[in-house]
């Protein structure tokens, strides 16, 4: 899939569902879940054991899905993430060996950052998407100020995301949103509550739509 059909997707779902778990077994149950709520885009991160497998897993499982790899600190893990199925890489910070691996690779890169000289350096080295993280400690005002001094880039705030605050910050210009404990909620994933998590997606879902 060619990058910019990628990031088109990712722009017009509006929202990344992402998964941390303390294991395997129950992540192609979540992402079924997910998938049923109308969340298609979903990132699994590297602080799930056996994550890279598991992006093989998925996505000969589900096609339909659309898998991105994210907690990614080097290049190597980018490589092996893509090789197994990742559409898209994610980084927690900046980590300019995992924007250069992915541009090699064609692959886009939503790169992690925070302030305005993190957000400049993600840029000039060729980040894709500029991940904001932690969100929740600035709110949608912020995006909205980092996209008057930076019009031309698209962020994705992530931390804090919710059902009731996603709207705000698409209106605040976020090119996307990302959300973790507050889609999938641990509890439910641990219990295998796929009917409680496709609640919470469609809730997601719904959000987004409205937006």
């Amino acid at each position: 899939m060619p990058m910019t059909e990628i990031l088109d997707r990712i722009r017009t779902e509006k929202v990344i569902a992402l998964i941390r778990a303390d294991g395997p077994d129950s992540l192609l149950g979540c992402c079924r879940a997910l998938a049923a709520g109308g969340l298609g885009v979903i990132e699994l991160t590297m602080t799930t054991p056996g994550a890279i497998k598991l992006i093989g897993e998925v996505s000969r499982e589900l096609p339909g899905v659309m898998l991105g790899l994210g907690t990614v600190l080097d290049a190597v893990t980018a490589r092996e993430g893509v090789d197994a199925g990742a559409r898209f890489i994610v980084t927690p910070g900046l980590r300019p060996e995992v924007i250069a691996a992915c541009h090699e690779m064609e692959v886009p890169v939503l790169s992690g950052a925070l302030t305005p000289t993190e957000v400049a350096s993600a840029s000039d080295l060729g980040a894709d998407v500029i991940k904001i993280f932690p969100a929740e400690f600035f709110g949608p005002a912020y995006i909205k100020s980092l996209r008057a001094v930076f019009p031309s880039l698209k962020f994705l705030p992530t931390g804090g995301v919710t059902s009731k605050t996603l709207g705000d910050f698409l209106r605040a210009g976020a090119f996307a949103t990302a959300a973790g404990s507050a889609l999938v909620d641990p509890s439910a994933l641990k219990a295998k509550d796929w009917a409680a998590i496709t609640s919470r997606a469609r809730e997601f879902a719904d959000a987004a739509a409205a937006s």
